[in-house]
């Protein structure tokens, strides 16, 4: 339930910066925040950090458009299931299969 809750704001937070004009928000400070978000997804507990990853795509449904998306990525965009990963080589070769393809 708190993965919920903390993947509900984590949304918030980059649907803002990803959508919001730039007269509203500089570009620059914009990056600077999402980078940050980053490292500090990256230092949570692998654990709750699985839980997190898989509380976005049901976080997702709560929106519509370019925004649902977005959510959806979130785990994509920040690389999680690749510091999930991080000891298994195996999986991290799966995942960047997976990136190359989609990219």
């Amino acid at each position: 339930m708190i993965a919920t809750q903390i993947a509900r704001i984590i949304a918030s937070f980059v649907v803002f910066l990803d959508l919001a004009d730039d007269e509203k928000l500089d570009a620059d400070d914009a990056v600077e925040i999402m980078e940050y978000i980053g490292s500090q997804l990256d230092a949570l507990d692998k654990t709750f950090l699985r839980e997190l990853v898989d509380a976005f795509p049901v976080v997702a449904l709560e929106y519509s458009g370019e925004a649902q998306e977005l959510v959806r990525d979130i785990p994509y965009s920040f690389y999680l299931e690749e510091t999930l990963a991080a000891d298994d080589p195996v999986r991290l070769a799966e995942l960047e299969a997976l990136r190359d393809a989609r990219d």
